[in-house]
């Protein structure tokens, strides 16, 4: 889908594989749950293409390369959030670039939101601990609806207060892209996130490979030049 280029006013990121490099700990708590249940751990480098969609998923996908679940799935996932919460932050760190951008962003005058698949309770806890909540004007959790779905992406542009022709949203993942391209929203992946998909693969308008990058994209509300993403 085509998007005519408009002025930018807000830009919106996902947070795990975008934002934060949170695979070390998401993974870390899926295999322990795995190990806990007798099964092999599936470690970093395959768990890291199993993140996205929330928990649930990750869960799912955990269980079925190791021979598929041994009990009802709502009944592993909270096992899976507690074990989670246990290390939300132990490894979780900013991608490199991620604060500076971020910064240079909103000294440009632009709306900054995030939305996220990752339940509103650890997202939250995430943003405070590696301090950089104070960046996002809007921050919508997976508590409802999810992305691929549009309605959150729309929720947090309306949150914000811009229209979807107004906005870019970055994320990593055909979850991301999919979601964008429903509520009307051009969308930038970033290369290094977790997807079994290449993000070049993917159709987005964008592909970076540095947070640093986006930069290059978005000049600001009040630039003398605009704010056009081609």
């Amino acid at each position: 889908m085509s998007l005519a280029p408009a002025p930018l006013r807000a830009v919106v990121f996902d947070l795990d594989g975008t934002l934060v490099d949170s695979a070390p700990d998401l993974i870390g708590a899926l295999d322990s749950l795995l190990e806990a249940h007798g099964r092999a751990a599936v470690g970093l480098a395959a768990g890291r293409t199993m993140i996205g969609e929330g928990a649930a998923r990750l869960v799912e996908r955990g269980f079925a390369v190791r021979g598929g679940l041994d009990r009802p799935l709502e009944d592993l996932v909270p096992q899976f959030v507690a074990l989670y919460e246990e290390r939300l932050v132990r490894l979780t760190r900013p991608f490199p670039g991620a604060v500076q951008t971020l910064a240079t962003l909103a000294e440009r005058g632009l709306a900054l939101g995030l939305c996220t698949n990752k339940p509103d309770r650890a997202t939250r806890r995430i943003l405070d601990a590696l301090g950089i909540g104070g960046f996002f004007a809007n921050v919508v959790g997976g508590d409802g609806v999810r992305k691929p779905a549009a309605e959150p992406v729309l929720r947090c542009l309306a949150g914000l207060g811009v229209r979807p022709a107004e906005a870019l949203f970055v994320g990593d993942s055909p979850v991301d892209h999919a979601a964008s391209r429903a509520a009307g929203v051009r969308v930038a992946l970033v290369s290094f996130g977790y997807t079994p998909v290449p993000a070049r693969d993917i159709g987005a308008d964008h592909v970076v490979d540095a947070l640093p990058d986006l930069l290059a994209l978005v000049t600001g509300p009040g630039s003398a030049a605009g704010t056009d993403v081609p």
